[in-house]
């Protein structure tokens, strides 16, 4: 009799790994128009690159998976004109993910107070923009409109990169 370890393993031998297919790769050509459209019209309206900066006010971190990914290889956003900044005073965005927890509001108010102008905020992904499935709970207080006045919402659970680079170039449009 064969244990069923074994069994299990001789299975993945013979059929190969249970995994996904490789989700689909983003068309280079459209990547590479909306990127060049971001970076001019933030050179437009700023003079210079998008400085943003990132918080996480209470998420299951399915949205900061999907900015780490719009910042690697595939969207590269420095090269696009924008770039992460880790002090709010040299950011332009507040980019706000997860839903706001009591125990993050005053944090974010102050986040967006050492903002210089123009400042906007983003709110990333359902959560930030209701609460998302963490609506109701007694630890959150809801979307990022709950604390701070939101200038846009990329919606989506998590959004993915082109939609944030998407979110991104119409908050620019918006805004001059």
């Amino acid at each position: 009799m064969i244990p069923p370890v074994a069994r299990l393993m001789l299975r993945a031998l013979i059929a190969g790994p249970a995994t996904r297919r490789d989700p689909l790769r983003p068309d280079p050509e459209a990547t590479a128009e909306l990127a060049a459209a971001v970076k001019r019209e933030a050179r437009r309206r700023l003079g210079r690159s998008l400085a943003i900066r990132a918080v996480d006010a209470g998420s299951c971190n399915g949205c900061e998976l999907e900015i780490h990914a719009a910042n690697g290889p595939v969207y590269d956003l420095e090269r696009l004109g924008l770039r992460f900044v880790a002090s709010p005073r040299h950011a332009d965005v507040l980019l706000v993910s997860g839903p706001v927890t009591a125990n993050m509001a005053e944090a974010l108010a102050r986040t967006h107070a050492a903002m210089p102008g123009p400042k906007w905020v983003v709110a990333l992904g359902d959560c930030a923009r209701d609460g998302g499935c963490f609506a109701g709970s007694y630890a959150v207080l809801g979307g990022a409109a709950a604390v701070l006045p939101v200038d846009l919402t990329i919606p989506g659970c998590p959004p993915e990169p082109q939609a944030i680079l998407a979110g991104l170039l119409t908050l620019l449009d918006s805004q001059g």
